[in-house]
């Protein structure tokens, strides 16, 4: 594959993992003729390359035309570019260390990698991203992700809100690194994204709202192991609970989920698309589904597992459920195992 480019003075958005929300974000952007570029594998990469992007929507499908590479060889970085990481949190160590070393090209040669001189996004659920990628990258900022899509078919994406696709929360982490040169590049993406669908809300700190996420996400596990229909409002109440009490306990502040309610009226609104069924359409429903070998469980749930750890305690209800999301991966189970009373059961919970 030929070397992706364009004129040294034009920045793109590479977005690393065109999985739900790399290939949205990417969508969406290339729609809005953003310069994008999506990073994929395998037959994914192929079917981009060839023949765009499809986003099924509550409106339509719409086709998409995509520059797409399969590897960061096949890219000539400019200093423009800015990198955006959407992959699984289990997948991430492999694609920072893919891109950090990457040469960055101006019109006189390289003048030096992708971790000394290009910012890197990290637009991921849990809150181990970030510190992840500053041993790579110099400029780091973290995103919490509020967008709700599905992608289980290559070179497909089922994005189940439109035309306001998602609603990032963006900062630069840490907050203290704050300089100028990032005020300059998160307006440029607040006022790029905003317009083509992502909503952005630029924050000073960005952990409380990833905290504020984590603790959303502690029901992931639930959603794709409970069978359709099954009221599983008091098992994901119970984790967060303990979640939350796992938190405060360390010290650790988060958004409330009255403010962050509030503050998402204006983000994404989930509504059916035709055509499609996606039972509960999370992130670790849809690694089950398609039996990829590995969920974030542990992002999750056993990030409050190791938080309560660290701090002299424990947290026997995620620690729970993260060991079944792990037993469902390694017997290849597939998703919609139990009933809301087995979930119970299985927490230890009457």
């Amino acid at each position: 594959m030929a070397l992706e480019s364009l004129r040294d003075n034009d920045g793109r958005y590479v977005i690393v993992g065109a999985g739900a929300i790399g290939g949205t974000v990417g969508g969406v952007l290339a729609r809005a003729s953003v310069p994008t570029v999506l990073v994929a594998r395998g037959r994914h990469a192929e079917i981009l390359a060839a023949e765009g992007l499809t986003l099924r929507t509550p409106d339509g499908t719409f086709h998409t035309p995509v520059t797409a590479v399969s590897r960061p060889e096949y890219l000539r970085l400019t200093p423009r570019d800015v990198l955006v990481f959407t992959t699984k949190t289990q997948q991430l160590d492999a694609a920072l260390q893919e891109w950090v070393d990457q040469p960055v090209h101006s019109p006189d040669g390289v003048i030096g990698t992708a971790g000394d001189l290009l910012p890197a996004l990290t637009a991921l659920n849990g809150v181990v991203a970030e510190e992840k990628a500053l041993r790579y990258f110099r400029r780091v900022f973290g995103v919490c992700v509020w967008l709700p899509a599905v992608h289980l078919q290559p070179g497909e994406v089922i994005v189940r809100s439109w035309p306001v696709v998602g609603q990032f929360h963006i900062g630069r982490w840490p907050a203290q690194c704050n300089s100028p040169a990032d005020g300059e590049l998160l307006d440029e993406v607040n006022t790029t994204w905003s317009a083509a669908g992502i909503h952005v809300r630029v924050v000073d700190d960005v952990a409380p709202w990833k905290y504020n996420k984590l603790l959303s996400n502690l029901g992931n596990s639930v959603g794709a192991l409970s069978a359709d229909g099954a009221d599983t409002t008091q098992v994901v109440a119970t984790l967060r609970h303990e979640g939350e009490h796992v938190l405060r306990y360390a010290g650790i502040e988060f958004t409330s989920f009255e403010v962050s309610t509030v503050a998402r009226l204006g983000g994404p609104t989930p509504r059916p698309v035709p055509g499609s069924d996606t039972g509960a359409s999370n992130s670790t429903w849809q690694s089950l589904s398609r039996n990829t070998g590995n969920v974030e469980t542990d992002y999750f749930n056993g990030e409050i597992v190791r938080i309560a750890h660290q701090h002299g305690i424990t947290a026997p209800l995620n620690a729970a459920l993260a060991r079944a999301s792990r037993e469902a991966v390694r017997n290849r189970l597939g998703p919609s195992l139990f009933s809301a009373a087995q979930l119970l059961e299985l927490l230890g919970t009457p």
